[in-house]
């Protein structure tokens, strides 16, 4: 079985490679995966590495809270996203306002 974490805090000049670097002495690491906002394809500063388990626990007790390229991680497990509603459009919640 494998783990994913979630790592916080990273610096936006790190690569996934820099990252893969970074966990592997903890056990396999799976995947890495950074995220960049989708209109700008600047990195956010989080991203997610896919781990075996034991090399994830170890990871998330060694890792978090320690620097990384002149940035303490936050290193956790990774949270399943909530669903989102259906629809999308954006407003306030509300009806739309008629007009007559």
């Amino acid at each position: 079985m494998s783990k994913k974490l979630y790592v916080g805090n990273l610096p936006f000049t790190c690569s996934e490679d820099d990252v893969r670097d970074h966990f592997s002495p903890y056990g396999e690491v799976i995947s890495v995966s950074l995220i960049s906002d989708r209109e700008t394809g600047r990195a956010r500063g989080f991203g997610f590495v896919e781990m075996d388990d034991q090399g994830a626990s170890s990871a998330v007790e060694a890792l978090d809270g320690k620097p990384f390229q002149g940035r303490n991680l936050r290193v956790n497990e990774a949270q399943e996203r909530a669903p989102r509603r259906p629809g999308g459009g954006g407003g306030d919640g509300r009806p739309p306002r008629r007009s007559w």
